[in-house]
């Protein structure tokens, strides 16, 4: 028997700003609001095959590189008109000393967590 992630949980200094960044990124929507805490997942709910997401509220934010970050794919188009997308969304790039020469593009969400943006496109 094995496990599966069933839910990430990071801390943010405005949970409602980073879910509805997350919401346009994943495709999710809201599935709760409990004490500050704002739950996204798919639409079908918890307990499905992707994780859900729950952003805590926190005054206390971690600055600086994180040793976890988001890996995410584009499903319906390429990798350029996703950035395009994201960036459009409230992504920005970050320097982490790429080369340039990456498969992937480096972004940071509205607080600063970084993110790749991979190039090959998957299933939804």
């Amino acid at each position: 028997m094995a496990c599966r992630i069933s839910e990430l949980v990071i801390d943010s200094r405005d949970p409602e700003h980073l879910a509805t960044f997350w919401c346009e990124v994943l495709g999710y929507v809201v599935l709760s609001r409990q004490e500050g805490t704002v739950q996204i997942g798919p639409k079908e709910g918890f307990g499905g095959h992707q994780p859900t997401i729950a952003f805590n509220p926190t005054v206390n934010a971690k600055t600086g590189k994180l040793p976890l970050h988001i890996d995410v794919n584009p499903t319906d188009r390429g990798q350029d008109a996703e950035l395009e997308r994201l960036l459009a969304v409230g992504a920005r790039p970050a320097e982490v000393g790429q080369t340039g020469e990456e498969p992937w593009h480096v972004l940071a969400d509205p607080e600063g967590n970084e993110f790749c943006l991979l190039r090959r496109q998957i299933e939804p």
